[in-house]
């Protein structure tokens, strides 16, 4: 495959539902079965940039060894009205769980998966008003929080 193509395939699956798989066995449902629930396309829009710009996140903190014990987004977009019904804003807050986590670090941590890593943000940015914030959380917090 060239390099820079992305290749996936999408199957409906009855209903509204379809199932993308990428030529890894990667999946993912979108839409609904009568017996299935999945994500809408446009959900599934912001969840590849939450997971795209949480992934690098993660692996930036590791590398600058910011003792974190847990990393999780919270994504919202704003659609307009009208047809093609694209994101106009999209604001994401970073939530980081443990202690004596350096704010400076996360900071730029999330600067540059903005900025430079994330490509799900950026393609998304292009058309979209992209907004962040983070809220540093006690590793204690992380045990006792499931959502």
């Amino acid at each position: 495959m060239a390099k820079g193509l992305v290749r996936l395939q999408a199957r409906w699956r009855g209903g509204t539902a379809f199932e993308a798989t990428n030529e890894r066995g990667g999946r993912v449902l979108m839409g609904e079965t009568e017996t299935e629930r999945g994500l809408g396309a446009m959900e599934t829009l912001l969840a590849a940039v939450a997971g795209c710009t949480g992934y690098d996140v993660v692996m930036i903190l590791q590398k600058m060894r910011v003792p974190f014990t847990d990393v999780r987004l919270e994504i919202t977009g704003q659609r307009r009205d009208e047809h093609p019904r694209v994101y106009t804003r999209v604001h994401i807050t970073y939530h980081i769980y443990g202690d004596n986590v350096d704010p400076k670090a996360v900071e730029k941590a999330i600067r540059l998966s903005l900025e430079k890593y994330c490509s799900a943000s950026a393609t998304l940015a292009a058309w979209a008003e992209l907004t962040h914030s983070y809220v540093l959380h006690p590793a204690a917090e992380a045990a006792h929080d499931t959502g």
